[in-house]
């Protein structure tokens, strides 16, 4: 994938990206809590595995960890780390239509981390006109270098 696709082009999703975006809904279903985990992520390696993650929060919000976080430490110890596609879902707020689980996407931190693990990874992010993937790297055009 060109790193220097349009921002606002981005990718079309195929079924098991759909599939991806599925499982990440799933597990933020089986396992919202509200303040805790609000949000479930779900990663695809390279050999089609797929890794999830939920977010989990923190009475001090600074110890909280990422979903993204806890499916990329999944990824790392039970297959070989690689990840090519990720996406997560954030649980509706109060007063939104709770059957919205919307895909956001990941917060700075994580582009960061994404980036040093899978710096070719795609992320499956709102679109102008739908869910798109795009390259970790227009998400985060400046990562920090030791």
């Amino acid at each position: 994938m060109d790193a220097r696709i349009s921002p606002d082009a981005g990718l079309p999703l195929d079924d098991a990206d759909r599939a991806l975006v599925e499982a990440a809904r799933s597990v933020m279903q089986h396992h919202y809590r509200p303040f805790w985990h609000t949000v479930a992520a779900a990663l695809r390696g390279r050999d089609g595995r797929i890794w999830t993650g939920v977010h989990l929060g923190a009475t001090v919000g600074r110890l909280s960890v990422c979903a993204e976080a806890v499916a990329l430490g999944r990824a790392v110890l039970e297959g070989d780390g690689t990840i090519t596609t990720a996406v997560a879902v954030r649980h509706p707020k109060p007063e939104e239509d709770d059957r919205n689980m919307a895909v956001v996407p990941p917060c700075g931190a994580c582009r960061e981390m994404m980036t040093d693990y899978a710096p070719d990874a795609l992320v499956i992010v709102p679109g102008p006109t739908g869910l798109v993937k795009l390259p970790v790297r227009i998400l985060l055009p400046l990562p920090y270098r030791r």
